[in-house]
């Protein structure tokens, strides 16, 4: 086995043990688009773009994935969210 074949065999069985968590955002009747967008965008680090797409997919889906990741990263960016009003959990 070449060392290009090992790099790539061991790269490969890194991405399959790494363990991404995902932040799931809820509808609501509570807040605006807006409220939703702008908190994404700073907590989420979103981009006006990312945030708004988001926020309609939640408000036609009933729920969507604003950011994966660790969960040690995931979890101060949760808790805002929730501190903003908005409906969401990790899983």
């Amino acid at each position: 086995m070449s060392t290009k074949e090992k790099i790539r065999e061991r790269v490969s069985v890194q991405e399959v043990t790494a363990k991404n968590n995902e932040i799931i955002v809820y509808n609501d009747d509570v807040n605006t688009f807006d409220h939703v967008i702008e908190t994404l965008m700073r907590v989420c680090e979103h981009t006006a773009e990312q945030a708004e797409q988001c926020s309609l997919i939640v408000h036609h889906n009933g729920k969507c994935t604003v950011k994966t990741g660790p969960i040690t990263k995931l979890k101060p960016q949760c808790t805002q969210l929730l501190e903003a009003g908005l409906s969401a959990e990790i899983i």
